[in-house]
């Protein structure tokens, strides 16, 4: 059942994160599907730029479509992933998405409330929200590129100053994540410190951490013992800091390139150990399954597992209310 991404957030604020997926292809989404079943966990399904470029817009809503036919029980929304005006504008005129996210973080502070401000008249219009962005992650994710110098940390002040002036519904807030595989080294971590600060300033405003993979070292080295040739150093957020986050008012968490690797991961070990095969259907089957798991030890890390239940309930409530 496709939802408002804001009815998740007022069940999931403080108590658990609801994590974010991207999506590219159909084995993606019956994992993601399958993993929240059995993890009995709302999510987030999340669809880029570059997705839409390589899948198609109407072949991905098929996709998620179909699995809400197969799995009646889930309980999701849809969101548009790092969007520029003009992709935000199309996707809530479609009709399908829950919400969308404006990025505009890379320009100067007015000018970002302002694109901001005019893609939440709009979304607001049509009943969706609108993440926003403040502060610049470094990295490389899709067509997401910004150099380790330029990414700062999100100002607490301008951020009270940003949602006020712009309207956005949640904050995406750069505290020491970054896009892609590399995000830390030596001892750096998150930076709790500022998100404290943070929801200090905007109490009950639900925070988004993008680039959250943890890119597991033993995904890292198998994909490596099997050809790969991935920096063994490569180094994420520790799954055990979401929980730490959520008090502080993380209530979205983006998981892409840990989906990535476990693709690369299943798909190199099967044509490693079965090299005459030529079905692509047997490590799909695999990746799915993979993938499944996956999101279901993630969804623990979240404090999401086991939520559904209690979201079914909120959200029957609200709609006899």
């Amino acid at each position: 059942m496709i939802v408002t991404t804001a009815d998740l957030f007022k069940s999931a604020y403080g108590k658990f994160a609801v994590g974010a997926y991207n999506i590219n292809n159909m084995e993606q989404a019956l994992g993601l599907f399958k993993g929240h079943i059995e993890a009995q966990a709302p999510f987030i399904i999340q669809i880029s730029k570059g997705a839409r470029k390589y899948a198609g817009v109407k072949m991905l809503e098929a996709i998620i479509r179909a699995c809400d036919e197969e799995f009646p029980e889930a309980i999701y929304a849809v969101h548009l992933d790092h969007g520029d005006e003009k992709t935000c504008y199309e996707c809530i005129d479609s009709g399908f998405y829950s919400s969308v996210m404006i990025d505009a973080s890379h320009e100067p502070f007015d000018e970002n409330v302002a694109i901001t401000r005019r893609v939440v008249e709009r979304a607001h219009a049509k009943g969706l929200s609108v993440e926003s962005e403040m502060g610049m992650l470094g990295g490389v994710e899709e067509h997401v590129s910004v150099d380790e110098k330029h990414a700062m940390l999100t100002d607490p002040d301008e951020a009270k100053a940003f949602v006020e002036q712009s309207g956005c519904d949640s904050l995406a807030v750069a505290i020491g994540t970054s896009h892609g595989a590399y995000k830390f080294s030596g001892n750096q971590s998150l930076h709790f410190d500022r998100i404290a600060e943070i929801q200090k300033r905007l109490p009950g405003f639900p925070l988004v951490m993008h680039g959250s993979s943890s890119v597991p070292k033993d995904e890292v080295a198998r994909i490596n013992l099997c050809g790969g040739q991935l920096d063994p150093s490569a180094r994420g957020v520790d799954a055990s800091e979401f929980a730490k986050a959520v008090p502080l008012g993380v209530t979205k968490v983006n998981i892409d390139t840990d989906g990535r690797l476990v693709w690369t991961r299943v798909h190199r070990e099967h044509f490693q150990n079965y090299p005459a095969n030529f079905d692509f259907r047997k490590p799909g089957e695999g990746y799915i399954k993979a993938y499944a798991d996956f999101i279901v030890e993630k969804s623990k890390a979240l404090l999401s597992a086991g939520t559904l239940p209690q979201v079914q309930s909120a959200l029957t409530l609200a709609s006899a209310a």
